[in-house]
């Protein structure tokens, strides 16, 4: 007896329908699986086996063939176990087969019948119409299925309550969609807990309100780390529609994903990491950093420490807000939609423009560190900050600094212009205008002009730089509540390139 079920392999931010045909034939009791499964899949009979005999239903002498189809798509993992079990009891005519045929089947088993959690369930939920098609998926990932809207989706424990269900004994209910709540407000880091660093601080302002890639250069101790963590204080909440996202990128990474993610993620990966580690990667691609970091930031800290070839894969992400993984067999697309924030010191030792202390470093060594980021991912930079070794009449000051909520208004003012303004051409923030239209959304008076001549001549800046500053610009004028971009919005645009003026 030919039996059939579906089920469906995660790839990327969709899914892929696998059909699991079961075929009995006579011949020695036997379970053989083909399909291009890898080891985890193979391993599959040894867990359906045990799973069908704990579960209290029979398992003929009968050699059984399952084929998961299409052939030439690589299968891996545990996500097809419950499916390959049902049908072997739908071809031993245990359940009903017209019901498991139109039901999308995804989950884990246990060898004692359980149904375990399976990664990547919420790119599945979201990539099939599961009105047409119920989705029957493991309890452990009822929370994370159910915020997919308009959706038909039954949750079971065990085996024998997914058999129960398609032979219509037991009545489940569909999970009840929700949204995913806004975040609970907690007590975050704080921009009042820097002391001094009012210019690091107002370049932090300027990137959380354009949307702008961010360098820290400075000594060790001058507080670098301290911005960055609290950069993330400053970012408004994520829409529904990017918590999805994120939520999704981080099921298919296997992480935990309960409730759904509401914090904008910030992932501060370590320096010795890999390529494949930071933009993603592996046999069978999953996300890395920077899509783990898609709607967040994304710190690098000690930047010329991490290796060249990792930091020049940025290169591309940067620009178009996705990444493509190649591999022999498949090519994913994963979001990457992050804010880079760096750090870096000026000099090996990290004394070269710290007065208190002297650099022991000579220039070929100074040379060498600098060259270790690359002129074209230094030019993707939209702003660089010089930040300085804070005084102690700064650490001793009884002033009070000024706390992120205030400085979040600023920035929430400046988001309404900009969505006003970029909305009819589908741009987010100002950081990413396109070329096409930077012209038509930051026109400059003659003053303007003429500064900003000057400015590229002098210091020789790129074409892509003359844009970073542009749009830079139109985040300044945004602050200021000023429809135009004037001179003195560019004149400060322009003094946060200070690695140009080097």
């Amino acid at each position: 007896m030919l039996t059939r079920a579906i089920s469906y392999v995660p790839l990327g931010l969709g899914a892929l329908p696998v059909q699991i045909e079961v075929d009995t034939s006579r011949g020695l009791p036997g379970l053989t699986l083909v399909g291009l499964p890898d080891q985890a899949v193979k391993e599959a009979k040894e867990r359906v086996r045990s799973a069908i005999l704990n579960s209290q239903f029979t398992l003929p002498s009968q050699r059984f063939t399952v084929n998961l189809a299409p052939a030439n798509l690589k299968k891996e993992g545990g996500v097809f176990d419950l499916a390959i079990a049902l049908g072997i009891l739908a071809a031993s005519g245990q359940i009903r087969p017209d019901v498991l045929a139109h039901t999308g089947v995804v989950g884990e088993l246990g060898l004692d019948g359980s149904v375990r959690a399976v990664p990547g369930l919420l790119s599945i939920a979201l990539s099939i119409n599961t009105k047409d098609q119920p989705l029957l998926i493991p309890q452990a990932n009822a929370s994370e299925a159910a915020l997919i809207p308009n959706a038909t989706i039954y949750a079971v424990t065990s085996l024998r309550e997914a058999a129960e269900f398609m032979n219509e004994d037991k009545k489940l209910s569909p999970l009840t969609p929700q949204r995913i709540n806004h975040p609970v407000p907690t007590k975050q880091l704080d921009l009042a807990d820097v002391k001094g660093q009012h210019y690091a601080k107002r370049a932090l302002e300027i990137a959380a309100a354009g949307g702008h890639h961010l360098l820290l250069l400075g000594p060790p101790g001058s507080g670098k780390t301290m911005l960055a963590e609290r950069f993330i204080s400053l970012l408004p909440p994520m829409t529904h529609r990017e918590r999805l996202e994120v939520t999704a990128l981080h099921s298919i990474a296997g992480l935990k994903t309960e409730g759904g993610i509401t914090q904008r993620p910030f992932r501060a990966p370590h320096h010795s990491c890999s390529t494949a580690a930071l933009i993603g990667g592996g046999p069978y691609p999953k996300p890395g950093e920077i899509s783990l970091a898609h709607q967040g930031v994304l710190f690098l800290d000690e930047l010329p420490e991490f290796r060249r070839d990792v930091l020049e894969s940025l290169r591309q992400p940067l620009e178009t807000g996705t990444v493509h993984i190649a591999r022999s067999q498949q090519t994913l697309l994963f979001p990457a939609r992050f804010q880079l924030i760096a750090a870096m010191n000026p000099c090996p030792c990290g004394y070269l423009t710290d007065k208190r202390h002297p650099c022991r470093c000579n220039a070929s060594q100074i040379h060498h560190y600098a060259a270790q980021i690359s002129g074209p991912l230094m030019d993707r930079m939209d702003l660089h900050i010089e930040v300085p070794a804070p005084s102690v009449k700064d650490l001793y000051a009884e002033t009070q600094e000024e706390s992120s909520s205030a400085v979040f208004k600023r920035i929430l003012k400046a988001h309404k212009q900009q969505k006003q303004r970029l909305q009819p051409y589908n741009f987010r923030c100002n950081a990413q205008i396109s070329s096409k239209e930077l012209a038509l959304l930051c026109p400059l008076n003659s003053e303007a002009k003429q500064l900003l001549h000057q400015a590229m001549e002098h210091l020789g800046l790129s074409a892509r730089a003359y844009g970073k500053v542009l749009k830079v610009a139109r985040t300044i004028a945004d602050l200021e509540d000023d429809k135009a971009i004037q001179a003195n919005h560019i004149s400060e645009a322009i003094q946060y390139r200070s690695l140009d003026r080097r």
